[in-house]
């Protein structure tokens, strides 16, 4: 459900709006009147109800760094913004919205109850920083892609989710593969999971589950490996900037030699200061630590984002693989259905005309049974074809990103080789050409 624009012109959030809704939310006694008069600050709110009030652009919310509950449903909304300082957040209302992406939350690390229904949203992604997200509400948005709960896995507190009335719920395996995936969950649009139905959906889909378990344990493995790498790595450039600080280079060449001539005015060493920064600060403004630290974060998103990807392109091709299963299951029907049939022409009580062609099949049971054994043999040899065809491309896949990596870790050593020799003979150049001699007389 969209909300369109209404004969009201769209509505901005200023002071006035906020100020009148902070009023009327107030109390109502005496001591509610005292501070309608003197004024509130919106440091001090801790509720906000904006809901039905035509707004297009969230804004003007970054005095109310205290706030536990805002509540902005209803309105015209088209974008998820202006919520950064409200990082006491713990229940957020935006249902009833225009918003097509899920945007706007990195901040927001102490929200419980999320609430994102009837809006244009088609994918579930960007909530990373929610980290005690209890609930979640996705209910009439446009989510197609049942993948999409994978990434759900990474909420620990998850406990209720609603995602009825998107494309994806219309699945017939939708309600089994959520409760496999997110088995931590309570309530599945807005109905308690069953205990049954909870162990049938992990027994159906226990293999995709214990592939993704064994990946989850890897890329946990992974990161705490980068993590402790990044933490050596900070102590070493502690423990570098420190050498420096003491070294004789920044802390001698200013002191006075015992002549009273600073060793600056030395020849060749004023030429060596000026290609050094004058103090330490300098050296940490100029280092490149900010740009490795970004580049490590977009590395893991981008990390994060091939786990998505592989693993969506994995559980399709379960799916596929299973299905034998289903054929298997489909040729019990079947046979099971031609059977009755037969009973029902030989006893007369088979009312629907058949076509001469099915009519001549039910000439006996062993007829029957022959004719449905045949489809499910040939039936099963496109599933071999099949399942050959889908091991032969992954073999090959596999060959050639392995080929590919080897290529290209040659190339990355002989070019990072001559980056070195370089490197040293210019550094051992720079040092020959120094005039070593002028500095001792």
């Amino acid at each position: 459900m969209n909300r369109l624009y209404n004969s009201m012109e769209p509505r901005v959030m200023d002071d006035d709006m906020l100020k009148l809704a902070v009023g009327e939310q107030g109390p109502q006694e005496e001591a509610g009147r005292l501070a309608k008069q003197e004024g509130v600050l919106f440091k001090d709110v801790l509720s906000l109800r904006l809901d039905f009030q035509n707004i297009l652009c969230i804004d003007n919310l970054w005095q109310f760094e205290n706030l536990r509950k805002l509540q902005l449903d209803n309105n015209i909304i088209e974008r998820i913004q202006g919520l950064e300082n409200l990082t006491q957040l713990v229940w957020l209302d935006l249902s009833f919205n225009n918003i097509e992406a899920i945007e706007g939350l990195d901040t927001l690390v102490n929200l419980e109850d999320l609430s994102l229904s009837n809006n244009r949203i088609s994918k579930i992604d960007s909530l990373d920083a929610l980290v005690k997200l209890q609930v979640l509400s996705l209910g009439n948005n446009q989510i197609g892609n049942m993948m999409n709960i994978i990434y759900l896995r990474r909420f620990k507190c998850l406990r209720t989710l609603s995602l009825s009335g998107n494309p994806m719920a219309e699945a017939e395996d939708y309600k089994m593969f959520i409760c496999a995936y997110l088995p931590d969950l309570v309530y599945l649009d807005f109905r308690r999971i069953d205990d049954h139905v909870a162990k049938l959906a992990e027994t159906k889909h226990q293999y995709s589950i214990d592939e993704l378990r064994h990946r989850e344990t890897l890329m946990q493995a992974r990161l705490e490996e980068e993590q402790a790498r990044q933490e050596e790595l900070e102590e070493h450039k502690a423990a570098f900037v420190e050498h420096l600080n003491g070294s004789f280079l920044f802390d001698s060449m200013y002191a006075e030699d015992t002549e009273g001539n600073k060793l600056s005015s030395l020849p060749g060493v004023s030429e060596l200061l000026e290609a050094y920064p004058s103090n330490l600060s300098t050296i940490r403004e100029e280092s490149e630590v900010p740009s490795i630290e970004k580049k490590i974060t977009e590395c893991g998103e981008d990390v994060a984002e091939l786990f998505n990807v592989l693993m969506t392109l994995e559980m399709q091709l379960v799916e596929q693989l299973e299905c034998r299963d289903l054929e298997n299951h489909h040729h019990e029907k079947l046979l099971e259905i031609s059977i009755n049939t037969l009973e029902k022409i030989v006893k007369g009580e088979l009312d629907e005309d058949l076509p001469d062609d099915v009519r001549a099949l039910f000439v006996d049971k062993d007829t029957i049974v022959n004719a449905v054994g045949a489809s499910h043999d040939i039936h099963l040899l496109k599933i071999d074809n099949r399942e050959d065809e889908l091991v032969t491309r992954v073999n090959s896949w596999c060959t050639h990103l392995v080929d590919k990596i080897h290529t290209d870790e040659i190339m990355r050593n002989r070019k990072r080789v001559k980056e070195i020799n370089q490197y040293i003979d210019h550094t051992q150049g720079e040092l020959d050409n120094l005039e070593c001699g002028d500095m001792i007389d």
